[in-house]
């Protein structure tokens, strides 16, 4: 009888889930799932909204936003000035961190150590000036050495900070590193607010310069401690 009532199971079983399973989904009682589908989870969930099928939905912007025209109070507008200097240079990835000065005995002087200089010339600026600011240091430890030792391709996307006298910080990237260069003919030549960086090659008279070329992104205000660092130069052995 044993094998008479396994045969006899086996047929009603599959019968009673089969009519129970119809049963529930008539009632609404039973639901399919799918596999969780593999791979990362999207980046950040569609938001879900809920409108009025009479009348189309409206986006309102919150309360205090500027109209049409008018400036955002978070956004700080720097216009060129005659008075705005750099004073501070920064490369956290390379720990460069250097005063700068406006070169003692000028721009044809030997330069000094221990800080940076900018270079003075009609067509080349400051920050903020929508224009090129060149400036340079020699290629020793504490100095722009980095520049010159560590390869293009890893400086492209870095960081440069400069401070002015006006308690500003500029922010530019790294995007053009070049070697052996000879000429300040295209930070001369530059229509946009641009930051120049120089270094040199090699032992005094080497013709080849190293210039590193970074494009502003964004300009804010800056502890006056930060934008005023105490230059000390000194004359390089």
């Amino acid at each position: 009888m044993e094998p008479h009532d396994d045969r006899l199971r086996d047929r009603i079983a599959p019968a009673l889930l089969t009519a129970l399973g119809v049963t529930f989904l008539a009632a609404g009682l039973l639901t399919w799932t799918l596999p969780a589908e593999a791979g990362p989870p999207p980046a950040s969930p569609s938001p879900i909204v809920a409108a009025s099928p009479s009348a189309p939905s409206l986006t309102l912007p919150p309360p205090g936003t500027p109209g049409p025209g008018e400036p955002s109070p978070d956004v700080l507008i720097v216009e060129p000035s005659d008075t705005r200097v750099a004073t501070r240079v920064r490369i956290a990835a390379l720990r460069i961190d250097l005063p700068v000065i406006d070169p003692p005995g000028g721009p044809n002087a030997y330069p000094v150590c221990d800080v940076a200089m900018f270079y003075e010339h009609p067509d080349l600026g400051q920050p903020g000036d929508g224009r090129a600011t060149y400036l340079y240091a020699h290629a020793r430890k504490g100095m722009f050495l980095p520049l010159l030792e560590t390869p293009g391709r890893t400086q492209l996307g870095m960081i440069v900070e400069v401070w002015t006298n006006d308690d500003l910080r500029f922010l530019y990237e790294v995007t053009r590193v070049r070697r052996d260069q000879r000429t300040l003919n295209d930070a001369i030549a530059a229509d946009s607010e641009q930051l120049w960086l120089q270094t040199s090659e090699g032992p005094a008279g080497t013709p080849g310069k190293t210039q590193v070329i970074a494009t502003f992104l964004s300009v804010e205000r800056a502890d006056p401690a930060d934008a005023h660092p105490e230059p000390k130069p000194v004359d390089c052995d």
